[in-house]
């Protein structure tokens, strides 16, 4: 995903000079085709990410549309007071990448992995929250970020993640997109658990549950249409995250369902505990300890049903 980060705004900045990259201290090697063709718009801000948040707002009132580019945990959580103030009330356009969402930098521990950024985020009025699938819904997400007038958080992952769209797709901010068709129950997943969430779907599918998945990419502003049809649709639908259960998109489906549901729905919410990892695991073991390995989503999933 970082990679299609890379060679997307290098693409995009070719034809749009209005683009500049800030980076916090990392991805230069990443950056070397994007600073050759482009190298006054390309600024190492180095460890100061609340800084940064603030050299990009000044760059977007005089006119262009910064990116920012560091770690979930840096550009999030260290920066809120920068980003709710400088950003969003004054309503910036400056798109904020976090990289490595979720338990992606599990092996870092708790001061690199990040599973409550997209709680803060939501939480900003202003504010629209991305969470591509693999990377071409990166490439998307990018192209799309430039019509939008606000700020915008787009969490991606680290490297090799799983290509789930094989070819072009109908991408629009605010509007989910149905990778699987199911008629028993529908997973509503989020990010770069996507794939996770297919595997799950094709196990349940042998044991004939037929599993419906569709991708909310966009968490805010969620797809309200897509939301009404599943719930009136299924009679279980499952939220599935690499994120806290506080504040992540099942809480956002679910102050949803609690404000507007005509109808009762078994909801089975997936994500992380309230807690944090005290261990040094790969990123696949904490998917597992929190039950969201295929095999272990598609279990809980079983147990709901029967």
């Amino acid at each position: 995903m970082r990679s299609a980060f890379a060679q997307e705004i290098t693409n995009l900045a070719s034809s749009d000079d209005r683009i500049i990259v800030l980076s916090g201290d990392i991805g230069n090697q990443m950056f070397d085709d994007y600073q050759e063709k482009f190298p006054s718009r390309f600024i190492n801000c180095g460890i100061a990410e609340a800084n940064m948040v603030s050299m990009a707002a000044g760059l977007a009132i005089g006119g262009m549309r910064p990116f920012i580019y560091t770690f979930t945990a840096f550009d999030t959580a260290r920066c809120f007071e920068q980003i709710r103030v400088d950003l969003c009330y004054q309503n910036l356009p400056v798109v904020i990448i976090g990289l490595g969402g979720g338990l992606t930098y599990a092996p870092l521990g708790p001061t690199h992995y990040n599973c409550e950024d997209i709680a803060i985020m939501r939480s900003l009025p202003n504010m629209t929250v991305l969470c591509p699938g693999d990377a071409v819904e990166v490439r998307c997400s990018l192209r799309e970020s430039l019509n939008q007038k606000g700020p915008i958080y787009i969490r991606i992952g680290k490297k090799n993640e799983p290509l789930v769209h094989k070819g072009p797709v109908d991408f629009h901010i605010g509007k989910a997109i149905t990778c699987k068709k199911g008629d028993a129950v529908c997973i509503i997943t989020t990010g770069t658990i996507l794939p996770n969430a297919l595997k799950a779907s094709e196990i349940l599918d042998r044991k004939n549950i037929s599993t419906q998945v569709v991708h909310f990419h966009t968490v805010k502003p969620l797809d309200l249409t897509a939301l009404s049809t599943i719930f009136s649709q299924f009679d279980l639908v499952i939220t599935l995250e690499e994120h806290s259960l506080i504040g992540g998109l099942g809480s956002a489906v679910a102050e949803w369902y609690v404000d507007n549901s005509e109808r009762s729905v078994q909801l089975l919410r997936l994500g992380t505990r309230d807690e944090f990892l005290y261990t040094t695991i790969s990123h696949n073991e904490a998917r597992d300890y929190y039950g969201l390995s295929p095999e272990k989503i598609s279990e809980s999933i079983e147990k709901a049903v029967f």
